[in-house]
């Protein structure tokens, strides 16, 4: 604690300014937490809780729109041009430059979510993210006043520990499925951008949509940096499925790398999933592959990205570049049986 606390302490006190006391002794409590006096930091929020008074809570019991999530402390997989932006995120933050407000919008995969969860990491803070499910509510009038009730739960995080996480942020502003008119949706938005233009710039808010499109530019223009999720090209998603690849294989006992002919199927598709889409379709290739055949994995990725059945055809397998070996993986069919079907024999 340094001297200039003690004087505004005191200064607050005789201005009756109860607001600026409490965020000075918040901001004493994160000193002595930041400096291991977890027990004194918590004894301070502890005496202000008892004097009945507005403060941010070192804890997070009583949350009823708030649950804490926990994160992987593995490597997100990013095209440089998004990671640059996440990165330059948790660089704003760290140098309190005043930002605290992003949006991330994207296609479903693209790993908005996973984005926020590494800032988090990064930043060393909690992550909690709003239950929408308990924020919504079908009653007209409920969900403006359950949006009230949210940002207060916000305002009362302690500092610098947590970022707060809107997922699918369209389902509070853009509910356009609910059963409860325009208006009610109107009135939403706007206690929206109000709690949100009041909240304190030191706590860190992520939002997320899919529907970045739909979104009023009054909504938008209170973030304070907007990152696109949908700038991968073809070349991304590959190199990221071959990361993904490479390390389900480390783990699998039965199968054998081969980079060649899982990007050989990749290049011949028109669209590549999303590293979400495709990190499960990797999963569940190889865990259900036949465990005598360690490359079966690669027959059962490539079903899951061709719905056509006739593209399992040794002749349309042929006529598609691939290798008598790689049709023998592809096909499940003997070499010698892919070389005399090929040349017009009986297979």
């Amino acid at each position: 604690m340094k001297k200039q606390n003690i004087i505004n302490l005191v200064k607050y006190h005789v201005e009756q300014n109860n607001s600026a006391f409490i965020s000075e002794v918040s901001e004493i409590a994160k000193d002595f937490d930041a400096n291991g006096d977890y027990e004194v930091a918590q004894y301070l929020m502890d005496l202000i809780s008892n004097a009945n008074v507005y403060m941010p809570q070192a804890n997070y019991r009583n949350l009823q729109f708030l649950e804490k999530l926990e994160y992987s402390s593995n490597p997100l997989l990013l095209p440089n041009i998004i990671e640059e932006d996440v990165i330059g995120i948790v660089r704003a933050v760290k140098n309190k430059t005043g930002m605290s407000k992003f949006l991330f919008y994207g296609a479903p995969g693209t790993g908005k979510t996973e984005s926020a969860f590494q800032i988090a990491r990064l930043l060393e803070r909690d992550i909690l993210s709003v239950n929408m499910e308990q924020l919504v509510d079908s009653r007209l009038g409920e969900t403006s006043k359950n949006v009230i009730r949210l940002f207060d739960e916000i305002n009362h995080l302690m500092y610098g520990k947590a970022v707060v996480f809107f997922d699918e942020l369209d389902a509070l502003v853009l509910n356009r499925n609910s059963t409860n008119d325009l208006r009610e949706m109107s009135r939403v938005t706007s206690t929206f951008l109000r709690e949100l233009d009041a909240l304190n710039d030191q706590i860190l808010v992520i939002a997320a949509t899919n529907l970045f499109e739909s979104f009023d530019k009054a909504l938008t223009r209170r973030f304070d940096a907007i990152v696109s999720f949908d700038r991968y090209s073809k070349e991304d998603l590959i190199e990221i499925a071959d990361a993904m690849l490479t390390s389900n294989i480390k783990k699998a006992v039965n199968s054998s790398q081969d980079l060649r002919l899982f990007n050989k199927i990749l290049n011949r598709l028109t669209d590549i999933p999303h590293p979400g889409d495709m990190k499960q379709i990797i999963k569940t290739s190889i865990a259900f592959s036949d465990e005598a055949n360690k490359y079966d994995y690669l027959r059962k990725i490539y079903l899951a990205l061709n719905d056509n059945p006739k593209t399992v055809d040794i002749q349309s397998l042929s006529e598609q570049g691939f290798t008598t070996r790689e049709i023998e993986i592809l096909a499940r069919v003997p070499k010698s049986s892919v070389a005399r079907k090929l040349k017009g024999g009986i297979a």
